[in-house]
């Protein structure tokens, strides 16, 4: 889970490619081509048209996504293996598998994945390619399935399911040459069909050595046609083409986060003549940028395409159980704040919940995802923003937690407006806005003012909104505010509005 390249691939129907002169209607689609006679406001038109792929929305609607990571790291107190650990020592006393959905769902989680196999190859089902995995541990005397038992526990719980399938095996004699992507089709084959609906597989780009000393080239879109026909409504993230990594494992997205980003090596020719096909495209851009989609970076690319931000964390400093950190995980404030700088800077929260050995979610861990939850839900417990007066109807499909109802300010010289007036004076902290971003991202700038004295004052201005922006701010009254869209890409398609008062 290191800063390694990334690899995307997009599906491309023929009929999906078409697209217009600037003055006409661009079909909406995750992917838009630029030709060379673009102008300037054809690309801006044209990344106003980028949206979500079914699955891509699917994915970002679930907010909060759980990883379970647990293995033999969790009994050697390692963090990352080394292949040669024995079976016997995977032994949990209790597992129980709902355990860590119900943990999860007490803390707003609606996705687990599992660490199916790490990176010291490892297996917790009953694979048929190796006999390195709970077959041969003492685990309910081999006859144990982490996989099958948290993939029930899922749908018995109406728990989102995904698997993480290491690329890198420190453990699989045939590392390092191309048996060993056999064999990997093989493993995802097995997790693909075994366990019923998947709805995400997640790989990461860690490549080392194998126990013959070399590296392996991974057949990523081999893996990736293999998903897609096998689980097709699976997202792929985040060595994948569906879900990118923001960069950081620390929960904190960026200020400015684009789901709209560029891609330079699109053969519009090659898609054509491969057009009842599934065609692999891996987008390459510069990823040391700290805004991906700029307009800048708009301007020099040869396409572009829907590609949201995962950003995780561990409610631990490890990813796996130690018991030493037993008093060190994230507090619900500390977890609230994290939520605020994921979600609310426009990505999916992945939160990590390490098992201990015992096959539990650790006491501490469970409380403190109570706790976590119960501060949302407080937080968001009334929109302020629903007492407003004047056009109810305006004013309704903003707030009524609806994503794809929306409205298109009012124009303006200096942009779009928004306005907001309320019978009796209200106070508030914490502001929340949504684009409709099945009709793309747009905005590019906002800013929320407040009527003093007969003088507007800004509140708070920030740049991207895209799914959800969530800004924190000194506590504010008034009885008239408006929102003001500077800048955007085209007519900003507003989905939800919200004034929420944190009394902590």
């Amino acid at each position: 889970m290191k800063k390694f390249g990334l690899l995307i691939k997009v599906l491309l129907p023929l009929q999906m490619l078409a697209f217009y002169a600037y003055g006409q209607k661009i079909k909406p689609n995750h992917i838009q081509f630029i030709s060379p006679g673009d102008s300037q406001e054809d690309i801006i038109e044209k990344a106003a048209n980028v949206v979500p792929t079914v699955r891509q929305l699917r994915w970002q609607k679930l907010e909060v996504t759980g990883f379970i990571h647990f293995g033999v790291n969790t009994f050697t107190g390692k963090e990352w293996g080394t292949g040669n650990e024995k079976p016997e020592i995977f032994n949990p006393t209790d597992l129980d598998a709902e355990q860590w959905v119900l943990a999860a769902k007490a803390g707003g989680i609606k996705q687990l994945i599992i660490t199916a196999k790490h990176h010291d190859g490892f297996c917790l089902w009953p694979t048929e390619t190796t006999e390195h995995s709970v077959v041969s541990s003492p685990w309910k005397s081999g006859k144990g399935d982490v996989v099958k038992a948290l993939a029930e526990a899922c749908r018995k719980h109406d728990m989102g399911f995904g698997i993480y399938l290491s690329p890198w095996d420190m453990n699989a004699p045939s590392y390092g040459t191309e048996a060993y992507n056999d064999l990997f089709i093989d493993q995802l084959t097995e997790l693909l069909t075994w366990y019923g609906k998947i709805d995400e597989v997640w790989f990461d780009g860690a490549n080392g050595e194998g126990p013959n000393g070399k590296k392996q080239v991974y057949d990523f879109d081999r893996y990736y046609e293999k998903i897609r026909e096998l689980q097709p409504e699976a997202v792929i993230a985040i060595m994948g083409p569906d879900v990118r990594w923001v960069g950081t494992e620390t929960g904190y997205g960026k200020d400015t986060e684009w789901s709209v980003v560029p891609v330079n090596n699109l053969d519009q020719e090659k898609i054509a003549a491969n057009s009842q096909q599934n065609v692999n495209v891996k987008p390459t851009w510069d990823k040391s940028k700290e805004v991906l989609g700029s307009r800048e970076s708009l301007l020099n690319a040869k396409g572009l395409v829907w590609y949201p931000a995962e950003t995780d964390v561990s409610i631990r400093p490890g990813w796996f159980y130690h018991k030493n950190q037993d008093d060190k995980v994230k507090s619900p404030e500390k977890l609230l704040d994290i939520y605020f700088n994921s979600v609310g800077k426009n990505g999916v929260l992945l939160l990590n919940l390490p098992p201990d050995k015992r096959g539990l979610i650790h006491e501490e861990d469970v409380k403190n995802l109570k706790a976590w939850k119960a501060l949302i839900d407080e937080l968001f417990d009334e929109n302020l923003l629903k007492r407003a007066t004047g056009n109810k109807k305006f004013n309704k499909s903003l707030v009524d937690g609806q994503l794809e109802t929306s409205i298109v300010p009012s124009k303006t010289k200096e942009g779009y407006e928004i306005r907001f007036d309320f019978k009796n004076p209200i106070a508030f902290n914490v502001l929340v806005l949504q684009e409709n971003i099945t009709k793309g991202q747009r905005v590019e700038n906002f800013q929320l003012e407040v009527l003093k004295d007969g003088k507007w004052q800004s509140v708070v201005n920030g740049t991207t909104i895209g799914y959800k922006r969530i800004s924190t701010l000194q506590e504010v009254n008034g009885s008239q505010f408006r929102l003001k869209i500077q800048d955007s890409r085209l007519s900003p398609e507003i989905s939800e509005v919200g004034f929420y008062l944190d009394k902590q």
